[in-house]
């Protein structure tokens, strides 16, 4: 590679899930502001109009495709239409994410269990399939971006399915890292700490929660969703090109004493 590689991401089309508010839609904006064609997709097509109407106004491309992640036929969808509308897809976002329950593991019911695994991974593994076979199609080089949680790494009480399938996200991106690097398709994630999100407002609205966090964390403070959007954006970029199997941590310091 000549020079240094810039982070932007001209020329590419990038797929973002769970793009309708919170951390998936400051990434989608992101990456729209440096370049990209952006397909967003969620469960509902209201939110995304709003964003897609945001990144127009402010100069970019954007195509709002509404689409359920736990459903396969859907994902195929939704990287059918992206290809149709932009001709190709360069980059996938998995972010889309469900945390249906929030209390003790043994008091957890099968329907819970089911949901979150199916969007938490299985929609995961579904979107980055598809991806790549339309990459394997184009003979192209590409990047997936998982979105996991400081969560997957640790013990979590009350959380503990939702962490579960985190830490299932973080083993997937390193084996499919492994797996996918000899075709030029590079795969990490993203591990936040708490951010302030409305999926996780019941952990930023609670005061004994914000007070372990105001203790534990190095510089004291929640994040913002445009705080993990930057990490996308070079993960997703030719800067990063020299990375894989990567889990890049923000957290604030959450866990430097783990």
């Amino acid at each position: 590679m000549n020079g240094t590689p810039q982070i932007h991401l001209e020329g590419k089309v990038a797929i973002v899930t769970g793009a309708s508010r919170g951390i998936g839609e400051a990434i989608a904006k992101s990456f729209a502001r440096h370049g990209a064609k952006v397909v967003i997709a969620s469960r509902k097509i209201d939110g995304l109009d709003r964003v897609v109407r945001e990144i127009e106004a402010a100069g970019g491309q954007a195509l709002a495709v509404a689409a359920h992640t736990g459903h396969e036929g859907q994902v195929a969808e939704l990287v059918g239409k992206a290809v149709a509308h932009f001709g190709q897809v360069d980059v996938l976002v998995n972010n889309a994410a469900t945390n249906p329950y929030f209390g003790p593991m043994m008091n957890l019911d099968w329907g819970a269990w089911d949901k979150t695994f199916d969007v938490n991974v299985k929609g995961y593994f579904t979107a980055t399939r598809e991806v790549v076979r339309h990459l394997y199609s184009r003979k192209a080089p590409g990047a997936i971006v998982n979105v996991a949680s400081v969560v997957g790494f640790m013990g979590s009480p009350l959380q503990g399915i939702y962490g579960m399938t985190k830490a299932a996200v973080i083993s997937m991106t390193k084996t499919l890292a492994m797996e996918l690097g000899s075709a030029g398709i590079r795969v990490n994630a993203i591990a936040p700490g708490l951010v302030e999100t409305k999926f996780a407002s019941a952990l930023t609205q609670n005061d004994e929660v914000m007070k372990q966090v105001m203790e534990r964390t190095a510089l004291k403070r929640i994040g913002q969703p445009e705080d993990i959007s930057g990490a996308a954006l070079y993960l997703a970029s030719d800067a990063s090109s020299f990375m894989t199997g990567h889990v890049m941590t923000i957290d604030a310091g959450w866990t430097v004493g783990i």
